[in-house]
């Protein structure tokens, strides 16, 4: 008996699967042997042939019931596999053989079931060890050791039962003619009977090797005093221990008893029945093994990358080649609305011109006629081209009362292709004015080009700046005034907002302490303080932001006590930081904030208008296209990046914009750029309010109001710029010459500067509060004794209360829009009144951004496929397959290295922009567009991925299994993998997120192949279910002579063969569910 070694099984049971397995492969293959022996047109049986079918069936009929039940783990197909192992249609030459070898009593040499369930059962031990000699039996003992018990012989029963064998349980007496065995059959030693060789092996007779004493090609003795000559096959088992009666590789086995060579174009591998043609046929020589595949792979990896470079390239081409045709038409819009507006100036000087003629002919005729019969004239009609009728003029005659800007407004049409005409002025030799005015361009199907939008907002911007020239000083009250004379109706909904008594706490420090103030709308007002006043803890808690604080006092929103969220449509907040998309132009920035944020009713040539507006506003022209850059790539300079993050809340048109330090950073002539453009907005009504740190007198004087903060979040004035120094001087509080007035006042609060009255910095609030006569609370009331007075003694003037003559305009007309915002903005959940898109439409916005931003990140993505690429090289190359684990190795690297990559690529989709979405978020936006739209771009790497290592992987390591079944395995696991580096991306910080990222899949797969892990653990462990997916594909490339092989593998690690459905159904289970738990993550997780 040889020597192998001992192949550890964790069998269920006390070895009855091996028994039923052996059992039913010798029924199966000599039920197929008999019954295509009958088909077949071969020559006369001989007599013995009724009896071995009889026996054969009568064996299939004892095991075919156990079949289904014991063993479908790992029989994918039982027909289809066993016709794989034990059909031999094609040849059957090796029954006949054997009869007449035997010479007819080959019946009585075949095992009955129980001598093969007693072989297998004395294989291997109740822990699954291998033994190396079998169980003593009746036939072969210690007293009793006939030829047939040794390796590769057989004896035949006798004909006349014996009466001590009555029992159908107990194993034949079997000590008759004993010869060797058949070949194409195997005769185990320590039996004396006979089974079938399945296909896939060859078992020709056993030859002595003189040299080293062993019967090759089966490597068992020769025992002395019993044969004389080696036998037949002696063993049937696993791979690891019956080698030798596989068919070699680069040789195949049509029969068991035959043995041909691999021809050239050609490949044969171990176990094979036939041959398999070569992709490249010059790679496959003579009796070769195996395929070399490596220059396919190559030759893949190239096309692919090839393919695409092609993708990426024409892809930034169609962005570059729209965005060129975007700026031609942009350009066109420009030169056309800049010949409008010199056309109204013409048509201006044309109108005034005939005017002063006009009337100065009325007054020529008055003196030549009588008055009456001068206004009954009327105008010759053949006259008519030459002079300019006196109707129209007088009609006009109202709308001088009104400014020229208010005229050209009313004058423009609201049909994007209806423009201002341009004029043409002619002075005949008469000295009359002859005004034609240019055919307006036809409407027709191209009314919506990209020219004739930009014409329309470029038009309404010059009007614009023409109004601008005009009322120069136009203050709100104006706004509204010229809005009532033209009936046109404010587009912006106003918001008062009011803080009354507002403190804020963090545990049992006090932020802010009892903040008492306004902002209006129409207004800009500057919040100003020392360092750690609470400026930017007192904007948050007016725009709602105090998640985890604790708020008393009440503010109040248009003299409602609700929450402000309510009008998180209309309020733009800007962030201290610039928090925007480096990978984005400024004109891509800007238009996604609008797309998403404005009114889903509004037209897109409005949009464009705002957006061209804003852009005009903020001097952002000339770099509109550049994109905004990032810490690692140049882009925009600071300053320029500071507007864009104020652009991006301006471009949503909001109601109340506040602002954390837009100036900060800026020089005086790009702050007083920004401030300007936020005059603007408080023009149409628009309640800013900005923290601003020490503006120059030139900036500071641009603000309306001013609220003034000391340390502790204590307020210290709130109310107009002008009346600042009036309020301080009645606390004998003098700015001195030449010195800014805030920053005197700064350094008074800060301790720099001590006031000449003697007041201290600390008392000032309690001067403020007892001015305008608010409650002194009870932790100041040791500062109000400092001051000596237990009751107010200042007197509150009214220029210099919370509501000032400065203000007193606008009291009329923001009281009618309040009761009109009462009426319209008055449902419980969303009070802006402001329907924006919904989210199949913010999907789609979102979908063309990060399509965009992945577009520029193309080389970061090559990066990954060609570190992915090179890591299926790597493993393809160390892990070579083995046929004896199926390539179980090679597939466990490829899970832990495919989960590492592929989790640390997908930190990226969210990691990188977790400050960007939180701001999206605040402003109303929808976080599952934002998900659904990055996973969504994401799987387009997630179908590639698996195709660029598979690529290098399979190639190199040349599995059985088709490159299909490995695509779909590998693109579940892709799947599910990414779907946990988005949860560790939302969870977790960068560094812990890309911790776990490499330690998870390692301890994962770890815990998911060893086999003192239980099963339930297993189970919970993606690895195990990806591996098992990738093992049953191979195994199933496994047939014939692999049979018992791949049953041990897919026993011992617990897989089944019919459950590659359910591993992959699991990976993206997994992946959806891991999915899920990122989004609620992102939603339910706070700004860190």
């Amino acid at each position: 008996m040889r020597d192998a070694k001992p192949l550890r099984l964790q069998w269920r049971g006390h070895g009855g699967l091996t028994v039923l397995l052996l059992r039913l492969l010798a029924a199966f293959v000599l039920l197929a042997g008999v019954a295509d022996a009958q088909r077949s047109p071969v020559p006369p049986a001989p007599p013995g042939l009724a009896a071995v079918e009889s026996q054969l069936n009568n064996l299939t009929n004892t095991v075919a019931g156990t079949i289904s039940d014991k063993f479908s783990f790992c029989v994918a197909d039982p027909e289809e596999d066993w016709n794989e192992a034990f059909n031999y249609t094609s040849d059957l030459s090796f029954v006949n053989q054997c009869l007449k070898d035997t010479q007819g009593d080959l019946p009585q040499r075949l095992c009955t079931p129980e001598e093969v369930k007693f072989y297998f059962s004395s294989l291997y031990d109740r822990d699954g060890d291998k033994n190396i000699n079998l169980k003593t039996n009746i036939n072969c003992n210690i007293s009793s050791w006939d030829r047939g018990c040794d390796a590769g012989w057989a004896c035949a029963t006798d004909p006349v039962p014996d009466p001590r064998n009555h029992d159908s349980n107990n194993i034949p007496l079997r000590t008759k003619n004993c010869q060797a065995c058949c070949e194409g059959f195997f005769c185990p030693r320590g039996l004396t009977c006979m089974l079938p060789c399945p296909l896939g092996s060859y078992c020709p007779r056993a030859t002595a090797n003189d040299t080293t004493g062993l019967c090759d090609p089966y490597k068992y003795q020769i025992t002395p005093n019993t044969t004389e000559s080696c036998g037949g096959a002696d063993m049937w088992a696993d791979i690891q221990s019956t080698e030798e009666i596989f068919c070699p590789a680069g040789y195949y086995c049509p029969t068991t008893t035959k043995k041909d060579d691999c021809s050239s174009g050609h490949y044969c591998r171990l176990g094979s029945t036939g041959q398999e043609k070569c992709i490249i046929k010059g790679n496959c020589d003579k009796n070769k093994g195996n395929e070399n595949v490596v220059i396919l792979g190559a030759c893949i990896v190239g096309a692919l990358c090839l393919l695409l470079l092609i993708i990426y390239n024409c892809s930034d081409k169609f962005l570059s080649i729209r965005e060129r045709r975007k700026a031609r038409s942009r350009e066109n819009a420009i030169q056309l609305a800049r010949q409008q507006v010199k056309a109204h100036e013409g048509w201006k000087a044309a109108k005034q011109f005939a005017k002063r003629h006009v009337n100065g002919m009325q007054s020529h005729l008055s003196r030549t006629f009588s008055r009456r019969r001068s206004f009954r004239q009327q105008v010759d009609p053949d006259n008519s081209s030459h002079r300019v009728q006196e109707a129209p003029l007088i009609g006009q005659a109202k709308k001088q009362e009104m400014s020229d800007s208010a005229v050209f407004a009313a004058e423009s049409t609201t049909e994007i292709t209806e423009v201002m005409p341009s004029v043409i002025v002619d002075v005949s030799g008469e000295g009359e004015v002859v005004a034609a005015k240019e055919k307006p361009e036809p409407k027709g199907k191209h009314r919506s080009t990209h020219t004739q939008v930009f014409k329309y907002a470029y038009g309404e911007i010059e009007k614009e700046k023409f109004r601008q020239q005009e009322n120069k000083n136009l203050t709100f009250t104006g706004v509204i005034a010229m809005v009532t004379d033209q009936q046109k109706e404010i587009t912006r909904p106003l918001l008062k907002v009011e803080f009354r008594d507002l403190t804020l706490m963090l545990g049992k420090k006090k932020l802010l302490r009892s903040i008492n103030g306004q902002l209006r709308p129409g207004r800009v007002t500057a919040v100003m303080g020392p360092s750690g006043a609470g400026k930017t803890t007192f904007l948050n808690a007016v725009t709602g932001k105090v998640n985890g604080y604790k708020m008393t006092g009440s503010v109040l929103v248009n003299g409602k006590n609700v929450n402000i969220r309510s009008y998180k449509k209309i309020i733009g907040f800007v962030p201290q930081d610039d928090i925007v998309h480096g990978n984005l132009t400024v004109e891509e920035n800007l238009w996604f904030s609008a797309k998403c944020r404005l009114s889903a009713r509004m037209k897109h040539r409005d949009k464009v208008l705002i957006v061209e507006r804003v852009i005009d506003s903020l001097d952002l022209q000339g770099i509109r296209n550049s994109l905004v850059g990032t810490v690692e790539k140049r882009g925009i300079s600071g300053g320029q990046r500071k507007r864009v993050n104020v652009g991006i809340e301006m471009v949503m048109e909001p109601s109340l914009l506040i602002l954390d330090e837009p100036t900060s950073g800026l020089d005086s002539s790009s702050s007083q750029l920004l401030l300007r453009a936020l005059r603007h907005e408080a023009l149409e009504g628009v309640n800013v309010c900005a923290v601003v740190h020490q503006p120059s007198y030139t900036l500071y004087n641009m603000f309306d109001d001013l609220i003034l903060l000391a340390k502790g979040g204590l307020i210290v004035y709130n109310g107009p710029v002008k009346t600042v120094e009036d309020y301080f001087t009645t606390l004998e509080i003098h700015v001195p010459d030449r010195v800014n007035p805030p920053d005197h006042y700064i350094d008074i609060l800060e301790g720099i500067v001590k006031p000449e009255s003697g007041i201290k910095a600390k008392h000032l609030p309690v001067h403020w509060i007892l001015y305008n006569g608010y409650e002194v609370p009870s932790d100041m009331q040791d500062d109000l004794k400092e001051i000596g007075e237990q009751n107010p003694q200042i007197g509150s003037s009214p220029s210099m209360s919370g509501s000032t003559p400065h203000c007193l305009p606008l009291r009329n007309a923001f009281a009618e829009e309040r009761d009109r915002l009462e009426q319209h903005l008055s449902k419980p959940k969303d009070l802006s009144s402001r329907k924006t898109p919904g989210i199949i439409l913010q999907y789609k916005y979102y979908l063309g951004r990060v399509t965009k931003q992945r577009l520029r990140e193309a080389r970061l993505l090559a990066v990954d496929f060609l570190i992915l690429g090179l890591a299926g090289i790597c493993l393809g190359t160390i892990a070579k397959l083995s046929d004896k684990t199926f390539g179980m190795p090679g597939y466990i690297y490829t899970i832990i290295a495919v989960s590492l990559l592929c989790k640390i690529a997908a930190l990226r989709s969210f990691a990188l922009e977790r400050m960007q979405y939180f701001r999206e978020r605040e402003s109303g936006m929808s976080s599952l567009a934002y998900f659904l739209a990055r996973d969504t771009i994401d799987h387009f790497s997630t179908v590639v991925k698996p195709i660029i290592y598979l690529s290098m992987f399979y190639y190199f390591n040349n599995p059985r299994s088709t490159i299909g079944d490995n695509y779909i395995v590998l693109l579940a696991l892709v799947y599910c993998v990414t779907g946990i580096g988005y949860t560790f991306a939302i969870c977790f910080s960068p560094g812990s997120a890309q911790l776990c990222s490499a330690l998870i899949p390692v301890v994962l797969t770890l815990l998911s192949t060893q086999k003192s892990t239980p099963i339930f653990l297993k189970r919970l462990c993606y690895p195990k279910w990806a591996l098992e997916g990738f093992i049953i594909v191979n195994a199933k490339k496994y047939p014939g002579v692999w049979l018992i092989t791949r049953c041990g593998l897919l026993f011992s690690n617990t897989f089944d063969i019919h459950n590659y459905k359910l591993c992959i159904l699991i990976l993206f289970v997994y992946g959806l569910f891991f999915r899920m738990v990122a989004f609620a993550a992102m939603i339910l997780l706070k700004k860190r």
